[in-house]
This record gives structure tokens, sequence and C-alpha cells, in this order.
């Protein structure tokens, strides 16, 4: 299987699935911003970032004006993300709960809507 393929399917599904746990679960996400209080947390969490991020760049990091380019942008945006909550924790999470609290309806809508491109893009379900 083409490594864009098997991608778009992982995070496309991934997207979806972290839409609906959020949609019907909005508590989780208050959760996950009481545990970035604790140093612990935010040090396990940009180290996931980080590697995830990382070996999304090794495997994919296509620059073709496509959906291929989503995929890319997925990885350096996790290893971004990765590395501010690393080095600069406080500053990070505090613009993380900015962005949550002022976007949260379009994020949830760009995730889903993001998610079903990937799928679509990988399972030519709708030819574009």
């Amino acid at each position: 299987m083409d490594t864009s393929i098997f991608l778009a399917k992982f995070w496309g599904w991934y997207l979806i699935i972290f839409f609906f746990i959020l949609s019907f679960n909005p508590n989780r996400i208050k959760q996950i911003f009481e545990d970035l209080k604790d140093q612990k947390f935010v040090i396990i969490t940009s180290f996931i970032a980080i590697i995830v991020g990382l070996l999304n760049i090794l495997a994919h990091n296509i620059w073709e004006p496509n959906w291929r380019f989503i995929i890319t942008m997925i990885g350096w945006i996790s290893l971004g993300i990765g590395l501010n909550l690393f080095i600069f924790p406080t500053g990070t999470v505090k613009w993380l709960a900015f962005v949550n609290v002022k976007l949260v309806q379009v994020l949830y809508v760009l995730l889903f809507l993001t998610g079903v491109f990937l799928l679509n893009a990988a399972y030519g379900l709708v030819p574009y």
C-alpha cells in the first residue's frame, strides 16, 4: 500500500473519531486542558507529538499541491506543537487554551471535513 494512502486512511479515521469523541463528550477537552497544568503530562504529551510528527514527516514529506500536502502539514503541525510544548510549555498551553476557546466550533468542523476529505482521497468514493 502506498504510504500516502495509508496515512490518509489513518489520519482521516483518526480525525473523524476525534471529532465524534469531542462532540459527544465535550468534557473530555476540558479534562485535557486541566491535565496540561501538570508538567509530567505536558512532557509526555510533547514527546508523543514530537515522535508522531517526526514519523509522519520522515515517511511522508511531500509538498505537492494536492491532498498529500494535508498529510505533510499534519506531521509538521504535530512536530511544531510538540516542540513548543517541550520548549515553551506555559506559553504554548495558554495559546492552545485561547485557540480552543475562541475557535472551538471552527476546529471541530475542520477536524471533520479534513477527515472526510482524506478518507475520500484514500478510498476514492467521490471523484474530484
